[in-house]
């Protein structure tokens, strides 16, 4: 099945909310964020994120709808310009093996690389997410931290892993 990725804009955000807590409620412990405390828990506070492209934009998988998303985010310290953030990376159960995570994580560093000035992409992988860990590993991101008991949710703790990709 073929499909599209490409950068979202407002007229997504209602569907990028509806994707962001299914993925917050799918897999509680590979996110931060919780659907109760997440900054893009209503399609308005989505709307007002999507206005600061080129950086920061969120990558959308359409396969007829959006069926997965991937955010990007370059540091906003002058000091740090040089590093950007992939964040939030999910795709719908029903739609994974298939390659859009592998396509939208392409499309991320794709976009990193397109802003000026910018050496590396950083993300942080929760070990309640072994598959996407080995994605990233394919794509040459190398673990350079571990933060054990990084997040707790219903009695259960896991690391996280921060990595690192130089552009």
């Amino acid at each position: 099945m073929t499909g599209t990725i490409r950068t979202l804009c407002a007229d997504d955000a209602d569907a990028y909310a509806a994707l962001r807590r299914r993925a917050l409620l799918d897999a509680p412990l590979a996110f931060g964020a919780s659907p109760s405390d997440d900054l893009a828990a209503s399609s308005d506070a989505v709307r007002e994120q999507l206005r600061h492209g080129p950086e920061s934009v969120i990558l959308g998988a359409f396969r007829d709808q959006l069926v997965g998303a991937v955010g990007v985010l370059r540091d906003r310290h002058l000091k740090a310009a040089h590093k950007v953030r992939v964040w939030g990376m999910y795709v719908v159960p029903q739609h994974r093996r298939r390659g859009i995570a592998a396509e939208l994580l392409a499309a991320a560093i794709a976009h990193a690389r397109s802003l000026p000035g910018v050496e590396s992409v950083h993300l942080i992988v929760s070990s309640a997410a072994p598959g996407a860990r080995r994605l990233y590993e394919r794509a040459g991101f190398q673990v350079w931290g571990t933060e054990p008991d990084a997040l707790r949710h219903e009695g259960q703790s896991v690391v996280e892993h921060h990595m690192v990709l130089r552009l």
